[in-house]
């Protein structure tokens, strides 16, 4: 009975990837193992043939072969696809890298099994000339450190852990659940692959301790709410030798009482009084590179801005440097005498003698107002 072609057993083209052979053969043996069709020898005739035209097309040089020169590239009598029959095939072994993927085993590990650190976090609050500028800032951190009496083994000094007898060093064993081979996590060691027998009396046998330390962090001009500056290597340390993980200091701003941050711009609410927004005049406000003198031209109007140019802050991404954003506040007068108070009476009185020429607003707005009611009376 002549053989059928490998490529047409998997039923992939002949240009097919290593893993696209490799999910074919996978969907085949599940489907025709004879586990799962018990007394079925057709099902077990296809299952050979397809754990045949694997074993030749997942082996670089076997496929070369057979892609040149077919079937008569190969004698099964010299060790090839045909060893040891099925009857010596180990469901297990056949379908251990399968149920591996699925429940995150890894493979087989033998001696120690280590584990990284934590990653921690650490919000800094800094006031706004700090996140401009940059500073350096001290902060303390509570996290597990590698315990000094047993070197982070967890053993006591003079010992050392034990080969799990349960897993044999691995970390995982093998469940065997009718044609379902499961790997888990070792019950005894649970996963570290060792067992403590003496235990360290500082750290209980945990290999790590609670501690307190203090680092200075160097923070970069120009970071906002919302950076995070990462320090390598100063988080946790990590479990049976493993790497410690990292710290991320994350960036917070206070609000400031004069100055609004938005991006690289600095706003800023300035107070002028009624008289200095009609006549004009100058007024004095602050940066943060000093004080400037600040032009208000006569017939100021509440809202306007004024821009300065470069007075903002450079970010930390960029090496442009923003602007300071001045919005004008014109201020009420409170508290007034009654002779003030007659003195404005007497100037509002001079307004509306002009008609629109000293309001153009308030009369533009009025003009719309009437406009709004008759549309409805209409």
């Amino acid at each position: 009975m002549s053989k059928r072609d490998y490529y047409e057993v998997l039923g992939v083209e002949r240009n097919a990837s290593d893993a696209e052979l490799k999910k074919a053969y996978r969907r085949l043996a599940m489907k025709y193992h004879p586990d799962r069709n018990p007394g079925d020898k057709e099902a077990e005739a296809h299952f050979k043939e397809v754990k045949e035209a694997y074993e030749v097309l997942s082996d670089p040089q076997k496929r070369s072969a057979y892609d040149q020169f077919g079937h008569a590239g190969f004698d099964p009598a010299a060790g090839g696809f045909g060893r040891g029959g099925f009857g010596g095939a180990d469901f297990g072994d056949i379908f251990g890298d399968i149920f591996g993927d699925i429940f995150g085993s890894g493979g087989r590990r033998s001696g120690r099994r280590v584990f990284r650190g934590a990653d921690l976090r650490y919000e800094m609050m800094l006031d706004l000339e700090q996140a401009v500028f940059g500073d350096t800032v001290e902060i303390r951190v509570p996290r597990m450190a590698a315990c000094n009496s047993c070197g982070g083994s967890g053993a006591r000094a003079g010992s050392a852990p034990q080969t799990c007898g349960t897993c044999g060093g691995a970390g995982q064993v093998r469940m065997q659940q009718g044609f379902f081979s499961i790997q888990q996590t070792c019950p005894e060691c649970h996963g570290a692959g060792t067992v403590i027998t003496e235990p360290c009396p500082d750290c209980g046998g945990r290999g790590r301790k609670q501690e307190v330390r203090t680092l200075s962090v160097k923070i970069p001009a120009g970071v906002d709410t919302g950076d995070r500056i990462r320090l390598t290597g100063e988080g946790e340390a990590g479990q049976n030798g493993g790497p410690p993980g990292d710290l991320y200091v994350e960036v917070r701003v206070r609000p400031h009482p004069i100055f609004r941050r938005e991006g690289s711009d600095l706003h800023c609410d300035v107070p002028v009084s009624f008289t200095t927004a009609a006549l004009g005049g100058e007024v004095e406000v602050p940066t943060l590179d000093g004080r400037v003198t600040l032009k208000i031209p006569p017939e100021t109007q509440g809202g306007k801005q004024f821009r300065l140019r470069g007075k903002g802050v450079k970010s930390v991404r960029s090496q442009v440097t923003g602007d300071m954003l001045c919005h004008i506040v014109v201020e009420t007068p409170v508290n007034l005498t009654r002779e003030q108070k007659e003195l404005l009476r007497q100037f509002e009185e001079s307004l509306e003698s002009g008609g629109k020429r000293h309001n153009p607003r308030k009369s533009s707005w009025l003009d719309g107002v009437k406009a709004f009611f008759d549309g409805m009376k209409s």
